[in-house]
């Protein structure tokens, strides 16, 4: 469930975010408490506590005192628009190389995208 390779407060933010991003979380939407969460995963509440206060610091999710955590209106928008960026930043150019490398054109990129359909 949770792998070595990066924090876990950090894979449980992605975790959120997914859910945001997947429709599962919406606007308005509450966040399950932190305790909730803690006994789900078997986490330490303050893991739990410091990737919710991470989603707090990105304005995805706002707290209301005494009531819980809740996904912020825009919060998907700024999702999709950060993921976006980062997709083109960092993980674009290697997809770009490796179809250069390997010497797809883009009809077969295309045809390979469509479900049932080999490349």
């Amino acid at each position: 469930m949770w792998n070595d390779n990066a924090p876990i407060y950090r894979q449980l933010k992605e975790r959120m975010i997914g859910m945001m991003l997947d429709g599962l979380l919406k606007p308005g939407d509450a966040l399950p408490s932190v305790r909730q969460v803690a006994a789900d995963y078997q986490l330490n509440p303050i893991t739990v506590s410091r990737a919710y206060q991470e989603l707090v610091d990105e304005t995805l999710v706002e707290k209301r005192r005494g009531v819980g955590m809740y996904v912020t209106e825009g919060a998907v928008e700024k999702l999709l628009a950060s993921e976006r960026e980062r997709f083109l930043r960092e993980e674009w150019p290697a997809m770009v190389e490796r179809i250069r490398r390997l010497g797809l054109d883009l009809e077969q990129l295309l045809r390979g995208a469509q479900p049932g359909s080999a490349p």
